[in-house]
C-alpha cells in the first residue's frame, strides 16, 4: 500500500456521527459517504435530518436528544442493526451554551450545557464501546472538543469547562481502550465560519457592548492565520484520524484552528 492509499479511510467503514445533520457533523457525514463509508447520523432536528438525507440518500439516520441516555441507547442499537456493527464513533454533539459573567449565569443553562456537551459524550461512549470491541478490528473514537478546551474563555465558562473535560476523557480512554486496539482522539476546532459562530459573536458583542463587526474583527485578531476555519477543515482531520495513516495516533488533542492565540 502506498502512502496516498494510507491517507484514505478504508471503504466500507461503519461510521456513527452524532449531531450529524448540520454544520461540522453534516460535513463529516458527507465526507465519509464520499469515502465510501456506511454512515449513520443522529440529530434532534428532524427537518435537518430530512434535508441532509435528501442530498445523501444512502445515509442512515435516527432522531435523538443526546442529553437523554435512553434515546442515545436507542440510536446506537439502531445503527448496529443497520450497519452490522461500528468502526468509527464521531462524538460531535454540542451546544454553545450561555454567554455571561459567572455570577449572572442561570444554573439551568450550566446544567443544559453540561448535559449536551459532556454527558452525551459519556452516554455514546458507554453504549458504543462494547459494539466497537465486538465488531471492529480498526476502531476509532473521535470526540469533538474545541480550542476552548486548551485556552481559557472569559464569559463562556460553561462551554469551556465541558470542552476541557472532553480532552480529559479522551486522554483517559486512550489508555484504557488501547489494549483493545481502539484509538481515541479529540479534535479542537477553532473559530468555525458559519451561523453558529455568528450567534456566538453576536452574544459576546452584546455582553461587551460593542458591534458585531467589531467583535468579529477581535476574533480574527486572535488567530495567527487571520481567518476562520471551515467545516471541511474539521471533516478532513476526522477522515485522517479514521484512515490507516492515523493508525498509531491516539490520546491526542489536535487543534484545527489556524493557531488561536487566546480567547
Amino acid at each position: 500500500m502506498n502512502i496516498i492509499d494510507l491517507l484514505k479511510p478504508a471503504a466500507g467503514l461503519r461510521v456513527f456521527v452524532s449531531a450529524g445533520a448540520a454544520g461540522i457533523g453534516a460535513a463529516i457525514a458527507e465526507a465519509f459517504v464520499q469515502a465510501q463509508a456506511r454512515v449513520y447520523i443522529c440529530d434532534v432536528n428532524a427537518a435537518a435530518v430530512d434535508s441532509v438525507r435528501s442530498r445523501l440518500p444512502d445515509l442512515h439516520a435516527g432522531i435523538a436528544d443526546v442529553s437523554d441516555r435512553a434515546q442515545v441507547d436507542a440510536v446506537i442499537d439502531d445503527a448496529r442493526q443497520k450497519l452490522g456493527g461500528l468502526d468509527v464513533l464521531v462524538n460531535n454533539a454540542g451546544i454553545a451554551g450561555p454567554t455571561g459573567a459567572v455570577e449572572d449565569l442561570d444554573p439551568a443553562q450550566w446544567e443544559s450545557t453540561v448535559a449536551t456537551n459532556l454527558n452525551s459524550q459519556f452516554y455514546f461512549l458507554r453504549k458504543a464501546v462494547p459494539v466497537l470491541k465486538e465488531t471492529s478490528e480498526c476502531a476509532s473514537i473521535i470526540s469533538m472538543s474545541s480550542v476552548a478546551g486548551r485556552l481559557g474563555y472569559p464569559f463562556r465558562t460553561p462551554y469551556a469547562s465541558t470542552k476541557w473535560a472532553i480532552v480529559g476523557m479522551v486522554k483517559s480512554l486512550a489508555a484504557e481502550l488501547g489494549p483493545s486496539n481502539i484509538r481515541v482522539n479529540a479534535i479542537l476546532p477553532g473559530v468555525v465560519e458559519g451561523e453558529r459562530m455568528n450567534r456566538v459573536i453576536a452574544a459576546r458583542a452584546d455582553a461587551l457592548g460593542i458591534s458585531f463587526d467589531a467583535m468579529r474583527d477581535e476574533y480574527l485578531k486572535k488567530i495567527s492565520l487571520r481567518r476562520m476555519v471551515t467545516v471541511d477543515d474539521i471533516a478532513a482531520m476526522t477522515l485522517f484520524l479514521a484512515s490507516p495513516a492515523g493508525s498509531n495516533i491516539t490520546g491526542q488533542a489536535i487543534s484545527v484552528d489556524g493557531n488561536v492565540e487566546y480567547l
